[in-house]
């Protein structure tokens, strides 16, 4: 009886299983490739599932019978079909996504699918995904993958990359169409929040995913900003797929770095993924006595709870132990009396530096046209500084007169400690009218930076007096003054006696030199003087699309908060507003080409620090700039390959230039007006699957055009700016044999050059136009791939920026990296 029964179960099981059926099938974009993490649903049922890395899903023991099969995701339209299941039947599908930039992520929270050197879609410029071909402003970027093939490692070798990009010195400061942006300005972008850097480190790459610049004011977007342009570094993000890899590099100056990249799902349903990228770096330098350590450790985290929910927690630590590098000096007004080695630094110097930036953020998805996105970003910053270096003068003799081989020294002992905090929320809303699009954003910005009370700064400097004390040195009371003994060319004179020994450029006395001996004094400066700023942004902006023609509105209102005697009983706050417009239009002439035009305006208010400063000159007006331009952006070669074109306008006024007072070094003018025009040209992509090219050009009339009412100003009327090269381009490309006999081998060729650039702190020195070339050649052994860069083949002596002859920053000559990687 009970096997009859048995029988009579799996009998009726299997009638019953027969009356059910499969649907399976499989997901592809655009361009044909596999799509995952899809969610594919029976609609009024419990039946769902979510695609796989091939794109592939199944749907088992479906009811035979009439359904509604819904797919839906992030970033792609969603597709409704009635299907109709038959007993026992396994129905397979094949269904095409169209992507949807309307539901694209608008906080970066899982990892970019391309992996070529062409990027399609930016956040940087709108906030939202949107195509750059339909965003009315140039953007540059270099992305990971340029930046493997190159060997490059820190910021300034991303930007060689970049039309209009150029160093100011080889710290994190850079000009962006003639007008300087650097790391401490608080200006910069970190995954679109605002942060900072420590300014005398360029930050390492190897762990982003791209490197951005909009050229000319963000600020009706992001507040206070740089007219030239903004940096946006986008940090890798976690991928669906497993993917590893290990790379350790090798070569010239004693380099050794090795680098990890690990990512993929942490769950089986591919709702929780990570990404870790470590790195450790022990290199010195063809600079005397400098070396980077570095240890970089940047984990990611994604949580895809829905389709509809979508959170990312990013870290970057970075610890570095290094020299601080003030530059290079050399004797009068010749460049090459002394090698670009020299550098002025003691044996016992030190520069150790802490810094973290920890990102949160949340896209969440009310409809399929309504979102909201929150994100918060804390960076901190800490420095502990020991340095010898230039006082920014020769020393003298008795009668006051330079010695030009003798550099008069300083030194610097420091610690501080800064943090910013940035928390953004904006709403995002698509919606039609008629034939219209819009895609409307509204947000508020709080940002918040801090430099607390306990920074501080400990200075020797000048002459030994008499008396045991130091001063500067007063030619016309020598009498106060200790003197020694100096012989150079068998010549024996008497002079002045430093508080800090002089650096000798003909003898190169870097030494362990005893800092317990000198006189200090308390200094305030930037760096540790406490200081507090806040600043409150609401936002409003319209993209609005009408068959060819769409526009972009925005307007921004700031707030700008800063404290004046941050922590001090007369404390006070300086409020300062601005209302920032931007307007601009993008024309689709064919399916291929775009031309667009804007106009925006920008501000700066003035730190409170400098105005507050007796000996500044100040008050001073807040900055104000705007800029005019227009561009076509073109695709080629079935979209592989990108060439666009800028012409611009920038005006700024009110900029903070010192005074070269040589009694009052805190001295600063404020000049009326600053003008840039230029062209700029970039091209970027695949000629062929295998041949990828970057050609970039940029000319730049970047000067002053109004210098105010002083007479001692307008010597400073129609100089290009600093650093700011009138002419640079560049070019990389690289080539990959796919001829069996030559299977896994490639080459890479490329060059940048820069014209000559006036310096910033002497306005009749300039630094020379220069051109370098580099190669590299690659091999591919199924995991394994073997590299070398070979960079300045030319050994061309050069320099990337400077102040004056006393601070030039020169570049590197010939050198070599090795790369070997492990992909798995």
């Amino acid at each position: 009886m009970k096997i009859s029964c048995t029988c009579l179960l799996v009998l009726l099981s299997s009638y019953l299983f027969a009356q059910n059926g499969t649907i399976k099938g499989r997901l592809t974009n655009e361009a044909g490739e596999p799509v995952e993490l899809i969610h594919v649903m029976l609609k009024g049922t419990s039946k769902g599932t979510v695609s796989s890395a091939s794109g592939e899903f199944s749907l088992t023991d479906v009811a035979a019978d009439k359904h509604q099969l819904v797919v839906s995701g992030v970033g792609y339209t969603t597709v409704e079909r009635r299907i109709t299941l038959t007993p026992g039947e396994t129905l397979s599908l094949s269904i095409n996504l169209q992507e949807n930039t309307q539901q694209l992520q608008t906080v970066e929270i899982t990892g970019r699918r391309e992996t070529t050197y062409k990027n399609d879609i930016s956040f940087i410029a709108s906030k939202t995904a949107t195509p750059l071909k339909e965003i009315p402003q140039a953007i540059s970027y270099v992305t990971k993958e340029v930046l493997r093939d190159q060997g490059a490692f820190t910021m300034g070798d991303a930007v060689k990359n970049m039309s209009g990009v150029n160093q100011f010195t080889f710290y994190d400061d850079l000009t962006i169409r003639g007008f300087r942006m650097n790391g401490g300005s608080t200006t910069q972008l970190f995954n679109g929040l605002r942060t900072f850097s420590g300014f005398w480190k360029q930050p390492p790459v190897n762990y982003l995913e791209r490197v951005e610049v909009i050229k000319g004011a963000a600020s009706a977007l992001y507040g206070n900003s740089s007219p030239g342009g903004t940096i946006n570094r986008v940090t890798k993000k976690p991928l669906t797929t497993n993917q590893k890899s290990l790379m350790f590099t090798t070569g010239s100056f004693n380099t050794m770095r090795l680098l990890a990249d690990f990512t993929g799902p942490m769950n089986e349903n591919k709702t929780l993924l990570y990404r870790l990228n470590i790195g450790y770096v022990n290199a010195q330098s063809f600079r005397n006595l400098q070396f980077d350590k570095n240890i970089i450790i940047a984990p990611s985290v994604s949580f895809l709870p829905t389709d509809k929910t979508r959170i990312n927690f990013d870290l970057v630590y970075n610890n570095s132990n290094s020299r601080l590098d003030r530059g290079q000096s050399v004797k009068g007004n010749d460049l090459y009396s002394s090698p670009i080695s020299t550098a002025l630094s003691a044996v016992n110097d030190y520069l150790k530096e802490e810094t973290y930036l920890i990102t949160t953020s949340l896209n969440h998805q009310f409809t399929a046209n309504t979102s909201v996105n929150l994100a918060y970003l804390r960076t901190g910053y800490s420095q502990d500084l020991l340095e010898h270096r230039s006082s920014n003068v020769n020393a003298v003799d008795s009668a006051g007169n330079a010695i030009d081989n003798l550099v008069g020294r300083q030194v610097f002992v420091r610690q501080s400690k800064s943090y910013m905090d940035n928390v953004s929320v904006f709403l995002n809303h698509t919606f039609t009218t008629g034939q219209a699009e819009h895609k409307l954003l509204v947000g508020y910005d709080y940002i918040q930076n801090v430099t607390p009370k306990g920074s501080g700064q400990q200075t020797a400097s000048g002459y030994l007096l008499k008396t045991g004390a130091a001063a500067a040195y007063n030619a016309k009371r020598p009498d106060l003054y200790q003197f020694y003994n100096y012989t150079i060319n068998g010549v024996t004179r008497s002079i002045p006696k430093p508080n800090v020994s002089h650096y000798d450029l003909t003898q190169q006395n870097n030494l362990l030199e005893d800092p317990s001996k000198y006189i200090y004094s308390a200094a305030s400066n930037s760096a540790t003087i406490p200081t507090f700023y806040a600043l409150h942004g609401l936002y409003v902006q319209e993209q609005l699309k009408l068959d060819r023609l769409q526009l972009l509105l925005g307007l921004r209102y700031d707030t700008y908060i800063d404290k004046k005697a941050y922590t001090t009983t007369t404390e006070s706050s300086v409020t300062q507003h601005a209302l920032l417009p931007r307007i601009g239009a993008v024309y689709s002439v064919t399916k291929n080409i775009n031309v667009y035009g804007t106009y925006t305006k920008g501000y700066n208010p003035q730190d409170a620090t400098v105005q507050s400063d007796p000996t500044s000159g100040g008050p001073f007006d807040p900055i104000r700039s705007s800029l005019t331009e227009f561009g076509l952006k073109t695709e080629w070669l079935d979209g592989r390959l990108t060439a666009n074109a800028a012409v611009y306008d920038i005006t700024q006024s009110n900029t903070l230039y010192s005074a070269n007072a040589a009694d009052n070094p805190n001295l600063m003018m404020q000049i009326g007006q600053e003008r840039a025009k230029g062209v700029e040209l970039d091209v970027t992509g695949n000629i062929l699957p295998n041949w990828n090219l970057i050609v970039t050009y940029s000319y730049n009339d970047a000067k002053i055009t109004d210098a105010g009412v002083r007479v001692a100003d307008q010597t400073f009327l129609n100089l290009q700016k600093p650093n700011a090269p009138s002419h640079q381009g560049s070019f990389w490309t690289k080539y990959t044999f796919i001829k069996p006999s030559l299977k896994g081998l490639g080459v890479g060729l490329g060059s940048n050059f820069v014209t000559e650039r006036n310096l910033s702190l002497n306005n009749t020195q300039t630094i020379p136009a220069y051109v370098l070339l580099n190669a590299a050649v690659y091999y591919r052994i199924e995991k394994f791939q073997f590299q070398v860069n070979l960079n300045n083949l030319a050994n061309k002596t050069y320099w990337v920026g400077g102040y004056d002859y006393l601070r030039l920053f020169p570049g590197a000559p010939r050198n070599y990296m090795a790369t070997v990687s492990y992909t798995f």
